[in-house]
């Protein structure tokens, strides 16, 4: 019958889809046969072949019209760039989650799958290792990319009360992969690793090509709701220090967030002081669902903190040397940088007035 046949292989639409894991994912979406025709939406057009281009800016009210023959809209046009004005990005994504929801609900789009991350558990030193999926929302709403996601994810939920729209929300662990820029890669650009004394962090990754394998299951109804993604298990930080060859340095919690903040403020650095806890903090997810439909990831977590690393040092060869912590902090490499360069120049002031 015709509606099974819809059932069995949906027109998937994806919105990023020229570049980022939007292109990625819809490379994936093209090759499957699991969908029956493949949708690419972007402001421009994409290399992608064998799928129809649509080209429009996802905030326009007329994607409705747009989309009318859709069963599911992957959304993955967000900017989650840390050097974005940061007021500039959240209307950005705001808006571009709002229309994309209100318009799949307008469309009778069946299904929308969207991406925030592991982030909005929040990163605490009492929190369980692993984080169960239906864990609550913790992390503190401030300026910064996670400030976003929580307000992404209070969209989806007022969505919900949509007749037939069903919402998927995948949150990924840190992510890793050609092109992402997070504070949690940024954090292997210091020149030591960042720890607060009384805790340390249990590191979780999630790459690229996992979120995607991830992202089909979704858009096939095979996952719903809240799903966690990422590698299996985590890495303490004695294996994060043997794999990447760093040491690291630690200071109390009071100086590193006092220093974060102070210099966030001054627009040193880029992310506010809360982002930080993602690098001292423990915030690995149980991915009970995925693993449930039967998937697992093709990444360990050792194998994707090794292409993090391998990608860190291709940037750093692109300037011929790697960046030393006062350059990182100048450049605003990240917020890690500009905590452990204050605080080592702090330290060597004290020596100097000591001697």
């Amino acid at each position: 019958m015709p509606t099974s046949k819809r059932l069995r292989s949906p027109v998937v639409a994806v919105t990023g889809a020229a570049s980022g894991i939007g292109r990625a994912f819809l490379a994936r979406a093209a090759s499957s046969a699991d969908f029956r025709r493949v949708v690419a939406i972007d402001d421009h057009r994409g290399d992608v072949p064998d799928v129809t281009w649509r080209v429009l800016d996802i905030r326009d009210p007329l994607l409705a019209n747009r989309i009318s023959d859709v069963d599911v809209l992957v959304h993955l046009g967000s900017d989650e760039s840390l050097d974005s004005d940061a007021a500039e990005r959240r209307r950005y994504n705001l808006r571009a989650a709002q229309t994309v929801l209100t318009a799949c609900a307008a469309a009778r789009v069946r299904r929308v799958v969207l991406v925030t991350s592991a982030m909005v558990y929040g990163a605490a030193p009492d929190n369980p290792v692993p984080l169960p999926e239906d864990a609550p929302v913790a992390a503190e709403s401030d300026t910064g990319v996670v400030g976003d996601y929580l307000e992404i994810e209070a969209l989806v939920r007022r969505s919900r009360s949509h007749p037939g729209l069903e919402v998927t929300v995948l949150r990924p662990a840190a992510l890793v992969g050609p092109g992402i820029d997070t504070v949690v890669t940024r954090h292997f650009e210091a020149p030591r690793l960042l720890a607060v004394k009384g805790s340390l962090p249990h590191w979780q990754f999630c790459h690229v090509d996992d979120l995607v394998s991830a992202l089909e299951l979704a858009a096939l109804g095979r996952v719903s709701g809240v799903v966690a993604v990422g590698s299996d298990g985590w890495l303490e930080m004695e294996q994060v220090e043997e794999i990447s060859g760093m040491r690291r340095f630690e200071l109390p919690a009071g100086l590193t967030f006092g220093t974060a903040e102070r210099l966030h403020r001054l627009g040193i650095t880029p992310t506010p002081a809360t982002d930080l806890h993602y690098v001292v903090y423990p915030w690995a997810v149980d991915c009970a669902q995925l693993r449930e439909a039967g998937w697992k990831a093709a990444w360990t977590n050792e194998a994707a903190l090794g292409e993090l690393l391998e990608l860190v040092e291709g940037r750093h060869a692109v300037v011929g040397r790697r960046l030393s912590g006062k350059d990182a902090t100048i450049t605003a490499a990240g917020a890690t940088v500009a905590v452990i360069g204050t605080a080592a120049i702090v330290r060597a002031a004290r020596r100097k007035r000591r001697d």
